[in-house]
């Protein structure tokens, strides 16, 4: 297997596989609008030949900003929220050793977070871990005001310019943000950071191939470019041309839209591999941020097995039939370890002697599978052969592309967000912020 597959034949028991090709103009129609930009959004369609326009000039700026950084901090603080941060995340988390954060010795710096809360407990004991170490901020927002990033910048850039010096501390900052306008943008500008430009016709949330995405990786020791050439390969696959029975972004997109319309209004996604749980994360606000207007849209959630099987898992199997899983499968871990014999037994895992640990796993998510199809839950399969740059940046393109695809099959705007708008007026009213007196005034009469 060279590339992800996607496999459905278990959800066959609750939609034909006549209505599932029923779909192929309707997604002929949608993926021609998203190529032709004739869709609702169409502003917003610069992640679509995203991974083919890289160039290596751009490449090679990425990775030697990353280099600089790798150089010179011990940490390094990406400062986001969304899709600002949960791409980088996602990809460095899944290919991360999972016990990073205890190792002493490292080559590359540790990755953390800000901006992605407005904790102050989280804020403070950051900021702690940060004294007297060499740390550079990778700070990310279009506008450069939105709240939760501008007040985590605010505070750790003064952090650093007063550990090391303002001229020293400018070296260690870099900014990814609109080309020519924005607060970010003119501070970047007065001060001389170094920056990147994320395009107006990318939304965060789609933005994972971008500097947004792509610098924090670099800066955590990864190949960035067999991310994106896994992607490349992935816009061919899932491209215009491709017919329905071999697109699998459209396949997906399809099958997911008529379950929906049989009443299976949630979709779980599912791993049986701890590292991909930011995957899972990134995933919910792709889709839920996409879909979820206009009273519409399916609603995403997600587990991490076989954890979840002893919790959620009982809900999955036996509680209300609203719900459809899309599984996550690694055919090959990137190690092997195999089940000891015990002269005691006293376990009785003595059967398993031998085995790999990944065979037990396999095993117990096919059963799984099985027990919940049986219970009355449709189930699809999206499988990975390894977690590794490739691979994953062929996920994110065919999720990305499959969203697109199947939020215009519902009839709503993949790229806006209007709903994420309501808390922030509040929140500003709430906080007297000047522009907002008549909100404040009418929403402290409310309350």
């Amino acid at each position: 297997m060279k590339h992800i597959q996607l496999s459905y034949d278990k959800v066959l028991d609750f939609v034909s596989a006549e209505k599932i090709a029923d779909y192929e103009n309707d997604v002929k129609v949608a993926n021609e609008a998203l190529h032709n930009g004739t869709g609702k959004g169409n502003d917003f369609l610069g992640w679509l030949n995203l991974p083919s326009s890289i160039n290596e000039a751009h490449l090679a700026d990425v990775e030697n900003t990353a280099k600089l950084l790798r150089e010179n901090c011990e940490v390094v603080v990406v400062i986001g929220i969304g899709g600002s941060y949960l791409g980088a995340k996602a990809v460095i988390d899944a290919l991360s050793n999972s016990f990073d954060w205890l190792q002493t010795e490292r080559k590359n710096p540790v990755v953390v977070y800000a901006g992605q809360n407005i904790g102050e407990d989280y804020l403070y004991e950051l900021q702690e871990l940060l004294k007297n170490k060499k740390f550079g901020i990778i700070s990310i927002s279009k506008s450069g005001t939105t709240t939760e990033p501008a007040l985590a910048f605010r505070l750790l850039k003064t952090q650093l310019e007063e550990q090391q010096g303002k001229e020293s501390a400018k070296k260690l900052i870099v900014c990814v943000t609109d080309k020519a306008k924005g607060a970010l943008r003119t501070l970047a500008n007065q001060e001389g950071l170094k920056s990147f430009v994320l395009e107006d016709s990318v939304g965060g949330r789609y933005s994972v191939l971008t500097p947004v995405g792509l610098l924090p990786i670099a800066v955590a020791g990864f190949d960035i470019r067999q991310l994106v050439q896994g992607a490349r390969e992935m816009e061919t696959i899932c491209g215009l041309d491709t017919p329905f029975a071999e697109n699998p972004a459209a396949q997906y997109a399809a099958v997911r839209n008529e379950l929906y319309r049989n009443g299976k209004k949630i979709e779980i996604l599912v791993n049986y591999h701890p590292k991909l749980h930011y995957i899972s994360e990134w995933w919910k606000q792709l889709y839920g941020e996409s879909e979820g207007k206009e009273h519409k849209g399916i609603f995403p959630a997600s587990v991490d097995f076989t954890t979840d099987l002893h919790s959620m898992g009982q809900w999955i199997q036996d509680g209300e039939r609203t719900i459809f899983e899309t599984v996550i499968s690694v055919k090959e871990p990137n190690y092997t370890k195999a089940v000891p014999f015990s002269e005691e037994n006293l376990d009785g895992l003595n059967f398993l002697a031998g085995k790999r640990v990944d065979e037990v796993n396999k095993m117990a998510e096919l059963g799984t599978m099985i027990a919940h199809v049986d219970g009355g839950v449709p189930n699809l399969k999206i499988e990975l052969p390894k977690v590794n740059e490739f691979y994953l940046g062929e996920l994110i393109y065919f999720f990305e592309k499959a969203c697109g695809i199947s939020s215009y099959l519902l009839g709503v705007n993949p790229f806006d967000q209007p709903g994420v708008e309501d808390y922030k007026r509040n929140m500003f009213a709430l906080l007297e912020k000047p522009g907002f007196e008549e909100e404040t005034k009418a929403i402290k009469a409310r309350l």
